[in-house]
Formats: C-alpha cells, sequence, structure tokens
C-alpha cells in the first residue's frame, strides 16, 4: 500500500508513520499545498497513492480545500471512480459541521477524530481493503 501523510505537527506525522511502518510506503507533506502537490505528482507517474491521511487545520492550505484538488486531480487524470486513493480525514475538529463538509462536500472516504488509536485505523484500513483481515 501506498500512504500520503499529510499533517503539519510532526508528532501527529510520526505517530502514523509509525502505526504504518509495517504495512505501506510512507510519503509526508507538512502542509495541503504540499500534499496536493504530491499527489498530483504521484498521479501523473501513475504511481497513484491507495491512501491519504489527510489533516484539516493546516498552514498553507487546509485539508478541506487540499480534498477536494485531490479529488479534482483525481478526475483529470480520468482514473476509474472505482478505484480513487482512500482518504481519511484525521483530526481534531469532531464537529457535525466539520464532518459533513468532509464527507458530503469533499468526497473524503472516512474520518477520524484525533488523538487517533491504532485499532481504529487498523479496522478502518482492513474495512476498504487496504489491509488483509
Amino acid at each position: 500500500m501506498k500512504c500520503l501523510i499529510v499533517e503539519d505537527s510532526e508528532f501527529a506525522r510520526e505517530g502514523l508513520k509509525f502505526f504504518l511502518a509495517d504495512h505501506a510506503e510512507i510519503e509526508t507533506a507538512v502542509n495541503g499545498l504540499e500534499g496536493v502537490a504530491r499527489f498530483s505528482r504521484a498521479l501523473t507517474a501513475g504511481e497513484g497513492f491507495d491512501l491519504v491521511l489527510l489533516d484539516i487545520v493546516m498552514p498553507e492550505m487546509d485539508g478541506h480545500q487540499a480534498l477536494r484538488l485531490m479529488r479534482q486531480a483525481e478526475k483529470d487524470h480520468g482514473g476509474d471512480p472505482a478505484k480513487k486513493a482512500v482518504i481519511i480525514m484525521t483530526t481534531a475538529l469532531n464537529s457535525p459541521k466539520n464532518m459533513e463538509e468532509a464527507i458530503w462536500d469533499g468526497d473524503c472516504t472516512d474520518y477520524l477524530v484525533k488523538p487517533i488509536v491504532r485499532a481504529d485505523l487498523m479496522g478502518m484500513l482492513r474495512r476498504y481493503g487496504l489491509l488483509e483481515t
């Protein structure tokens, strides 16, 4: 599995990398702008990400805007809609408004509220077929 972690907190980034180290080839970005650039470059190279863990509150570009641009990049590259990346928002913002914006408006796959619990993340990845059961 190829994973992109887009997170401005080094502590959170390292924690997610630790959780996924045995399961994924991991790249990171420290803000939404960098995350969208990495995501788009991977699509252009024909090596898109299977999983994106995307924070909402970040400098340069927030996760909601990055999510919309990533989904647009997938459409622009003519990929199969059934094979689009699993994008999970990872955030401390647990309000219904933020969840609705991410899931309904942004087309994220799922939403995890920080602090991220390893068992919750792994269960979610199994549900989406990214890890064996």
